[in-house]
């Protein structure tokens, strides 16, 4: 497998994981919601909150599937010398993967930071080439691969 390959199969396991685990809480409260609907007396049955927790770990959800759509769009077989959706960008200093906003993955002794196009570097990376230089929180950058 190669260094893309590892780095995209690490951001779409993140991403499944996540959704996993809101569908594993939008089922805890809706047996929650469930098991207090005969047991209290009062108007609401104490489900306000945990019908704003349903609601809210729906939109979590709903944005990591559209975050999983995303990565399908990732081709980590481009072949191009400017910086786009699935390049690996190295740099004097750091390696970005130009995927989705993850933040560091460790690899093979390696640090790498997925970005996404859209992330404040990731604007600064769209369309750099080997050799082309630019500046992020008083850091400047060099980059010297576009993979």
């Amino acid at each position: 497998m190669t260094t893309k390959q590892k780095l995209l199969h690490y951001c779409n396991t993140y991403v499944e994981q996540r959704i996993t685990d809101y569908k594993n809480e939008i089922e805890l409260i809706k047996d929650a919601i469930e098991s207090n609907q005969g047991s209290a007396e009062d108007e609401d049955h104490g489900n306000g909150k945990l019908l704003n927790d349903l609601e809210k770990n729906s939109g979590y959800l709903n944005e990591a599937r559209k975050t999983q759509e995303y990565l399908k769009q990732v081709k980590i077989n481009l072949l191009s010398p400017n910086v786009a959706l699935g390049s690996l960008v190295k740099t004097n200093t750091l390696h970005f993967f130009i995927s989705i906003s993850l933040g560091k993955i460790d690899l093979e002794d390696e640090s790498y930071y997925a970005i996404s196009l859209e992330s404040p570097i990731g604007q600064l990376l769209k369309q750099k080439t080997k050799g082309d230089t630019f500046e992020f929180k008083n850091n400047k950058y060099t980059v010297v691969e576009v993979i």
